[in-house]
């Protein structure tokens, strides 16, 4: 017995399967006789055990009995244990007629030997499994944090059976705003009603953790769920969306703190990947700003559509070296060549694209922090306005199929010199489609969360630092969505344009600075204006109180896709590329003030906001 429990465990499964298949065929034997059974017939069962084993040996191979751990049994494994017990039962009935025409085997044992097999084979399995799971009556808590379970869905029958398997957790009950599944239980834990109940069961059952089972919730139940928890003064894990727990098989393991995309997310979104794999797949690709937020996602996204090639091309070198280890750990098979380099250096751009010949270039290299950019026009220009021409340039010389330039709501009715740059680069986008073979398109959309510079790990280092936490006006409202979305909403995009087109993303409503402030003090579990105190101090130069994502003179047009619109517009009468060569020669003579007086005269509709700052220096009480 010793030298048994030696063995590895897959060694394990198949002594103990051919040895129930012995049990279960005397066992029939026995029952044929009526548990009487004499010694003659009880030597023919002996005799043709040796057959036995050999057939109902290649059948369990056959079916793949010993892929399955005995510790996650489950309706698939005995689905496939009752396959295997019926076909043994068919292929020694057929070896009986072949070898002995069934002489002296009552038929009756050949109908039998299945089902006892089948209990015998499953029983076990289901006994073992039971026992590692543990009975939740009978499971210790000490130790282990008392866990609370929201939502009684697929996803909290997983995480509670998985839960039931580590030492560090035990779940105590189950909130789920359906009604019907009052009383009912999940693995043993009870559904004590609605998630209105949450107070007063976590001081019931001494609550440690809160986990909210909900991959599926849109962001106002995410917001209704956190104001109800946020009262109990709990931690809070949530799982994540569902495309994230895709491909994971374990649900403890993508459990994490609840964040501010959680609550500012929007319901999923639909995408057309067909039709993106198709404008991707054996293409050449290159992606510029390839190391920032939206180039890396970017580039990340692209991976997964079988590009023949990627070209990353970033100026920094810690970011292209990130980018690189998380290309080449997720996608080992891409070709991938990372380039490091600056736009404004043409003479490498046009190496680099001469090179590479990319079919589609991805434009996400820019400047974008308004206030360091009020101060430095010169180097917005710079890289915004020569290093987005130098591209677009050599895409046009190289006759790349499709440039897709990616814009911001800034450069609607700028007020500032990031807005002027932007709108600068899809004017010169737009005049170069007109003249060249090579399909040109813009994508506008506003902030998104956690993107580089972002205002929200800046609230997070406030918070951590006790406060307060500064806004810039109480009124001041931006538009937001994750990078994901942005980065799958752009290679959408990509693939819809047919040259000249301003794609404008939906960006839902829009929020306040000062309600993401908010909540991003309640779930570093603090109150706002109690614990951390929002500090309003006034309007930076160049900043607006709201954005917008259309010009008043641009008809909002409908696409194939709800979360894309057209921005129709007639083409533009500024001698663009007279400006530009203005702008050039300004930034070579180093003439800062004439930057600023090209700018404006080129975008009518914008006007520097320095007698629009609003003075305020105040903190809330």
């Amino acid at each position: 017995m010793k030298n048994f429990f030696n063995l590895n465990k897959k060694t394990q499964v198949i002594l103990h399967d051919l040895f129930m298949s012995v049990i279960a065929w005397e066992l029939a034997w026995w029952a044929r006789f009526n548990f009487e059974f004499p010694f003659a017939e009880w030597q023919k069962s002996i005799y043709i055990i040796p057959v036995l084993l050999f057939v109902q040996g290649i059948i369990f191979w056959r079916f793949h009995l010993y892929r399955g751990l005995w510790r996650f049994a489950s309706i698939p494994d005995l689905w496939n244990i009752f396959r295997a017990s019926i076909a043994g039962g068919l292929c020694l009935t057929l070896a009986f007629f072949i070898l002995f025409r069934l002489e002296g085997i009552p038929r009756s044992i050949l109908i039998l030997y299945p089902f006892f097999l089948i209990f015998l084979l499953g029983g076990p399995r289901l006994a073992y499994r039971l026992w590692k799971d543990r009975s939740f009556s009978f499971q210790s808590d000490e130790g282990c944090s008392r866990v609370l379970i929201i939502g009684a869905g697929r996803a909290a029958e997983m995480l509670i059976r998985e839960i039931m398997r580590d030492r560090n957790y035990l779940p105590v009950a189950i909130l789920d705003d359906n009604e019907s599944l009052k009383g009912s239980e999940i693995h043993g834990v009870k559904i004590y009603g609605n998630i209105m109940r949450t107070e007063n069961i976590t001081k019931t059952f001494d609550v440690d953790l809160i986990f909210i089972s909900i991959p599926s919730a849109t962001s106002s139940h995410m917001q209704r769920i956190l104001e109800i928890c946020e009262k109990t003064n709990i931690p809070m894990r949530t799982l994540p969306g569902i495309e994230d727990m895709v491909g994971e098989k374990s649900a403890l393991s993508v459990l994490r703190e609840v964040s501010i995309e959680d609550l500012l997310g929007r319901e999923k979104i639909e995408f057309n990947w067909q039709d993106i794999q198709d404008s991707i797949a054996n293409k050449t690709i290159l992606v510029t700003g390839g190391g920032g937020s939206i180039g890396s996602e970017l580039c990340l996204q692209i991976a997964r559509l079988e590009p023949k090639k990627l070209i990353v091309y970033e100026r920094s070198e810690f970011n292209l070296y990130n980018l690189e280890r998380k290309l080449v750990a997720h996608y080992p098979e891409i070709s991938l060549n990372l380039v490091l380099g600056d736009l404004c250096d043409k003479t490498k751009v046009d190496y680099i694209m001469k090179k590479y010949m990319p079919n589609i270039i991805f434009h996400a290299a820019a400047y974008k922090h308004v206030p360091i950019l009020e101060k430095e026009p010169r180097e917005a220009i710079r890289n915004n306005v020569i290093g987005t021409k130098n591209i677009i340039d050599a895409a046009v010389e190289n006759e790349s199929d499709r440039f897709v330039l990616i814009s911001t709501d800034k450069a609607v009715n700028p007020t500032n010199i990031l807005g002027m740059t932007k709108r600068i680069s899809e004017l010169y986008s737009e005049l170069i489609n007109s003249t060249s073979k090579t399909i040109f398109l813009t994508v506008r959309f506003g902030n998104v969360l956690g993107s580089d510079g972002s205002v929200i790990p800046l609230f997070k280092e406030q918070i951590s630092g006790g406060g307060p936490v500064t806004v810039t006006h109480p009124d001041v409202t931006r538009f937001f969505m994750t990078i994901r979305e942005a980065c799958q909403l752009i290679l959408q995009s990509g693939s819809m344009g047919k040259g000249g087109e301003i794609f404008v993303l939906d960006m839902g409503e829009p929020i306040k600075i000062s309600y993401l402030a908010e909540q991003l003090i309640r779930l570093s579990g603090l109150k706002p204006k109690d614990d951390i105190k929002i500090a309003y101090t006034g309007l930076r130069a160049g900043e607006k109180i709201y954005e917008e994502l259309f010009y008043e003179n641009e008809i909002q047009e409908k696409t194939t896709h709800k979360k894309i619109k057209l921005a129709r517009h007639n083409v533009s009468s500024i001698n663009i590329m007279e400006r530009m060569e203005r702008l050039i020669a300004a930034y070579n003579d180093y003439n800062e003030d004439e930057i600023l007086s090209i700018m404006e005269q080129t975008i009518k509709e914008s006007k520097l906001s320095n007698d629009n700052v609003v003075q305020m220096n105040k903190t809330t009480t």
